[in-house]
């Protein structure tokens, strides 16, 4: 569950994928992209990146911060019906052979990102990407909503 204390955990205190992720979103940030981690598009998956461009565009980015975490994934392509472009977003050491050549690529640190290969556009149907920016934008303001009461969870109330 998010709260402002693991919101605001400095990067020594963050797991690998969670380093890379704030990487991802200072560089969107960079081409006008508002960013939210962990959202839910349906249920049983949950995104490590999601970022609203300024035209509306969605982009699902996965962080994978080792081998065995990309070999694990088996949920991937479920999200490709989610966004406009899906990106992996590793860091300098992994191996991206392994990541499929159909689908974008950047290489993050905690600090930036670089986009290496753009993925393919698929272009949301206008149904589903209302849908998607309701999600993101109850997301993000949840979030937001939280750093006022902490017991605001993107679930709702807990017991706090």
């Amino acid at each position: 569950m998010f709260t402002l204390c693991s919101y605001l955990q400095m990067p020594h205190d963050l797991m690998p994928g969670q380093i890379l992720a704030r990487g991802v979103g200072r560089h969107l940030l960079t081409h006008g992209f508002a960013t939210v981690e962990e959202l839910v598009p349906a249920p049983g998956l949950r995104v490590d990146v999601m970022g609203l461009g300024p035209k509306g565009e969605i982009w699902i980015i996965e962080c994978k911060s080792s081998r065995m975490d990309y070999l694990t994934d088996r949920k991937w392509q479920n999200y490709l019906e989610w966004a406009d472009r899906f990106f992996w977003a590793v860091d300098a050491d992994f191996p991206v052979d392994l990541l499929p050549e159909g689908t974008g690529l950047m290489i993050a640190d905690g600090y930036d990102a670089e986009i290496l290969r753009m993925g393919p556009e698929q272009v949301l149907a206008g149904a589903r990407r209302k849908v998607m920016l309701t999600k993101f934008a109850r997301h993000a303001a949840l979030r937001l909503q939280s750093f006022r009461d902490p017991g605001v969870g993107v679930d709702g109330i807990s017991a706090v």
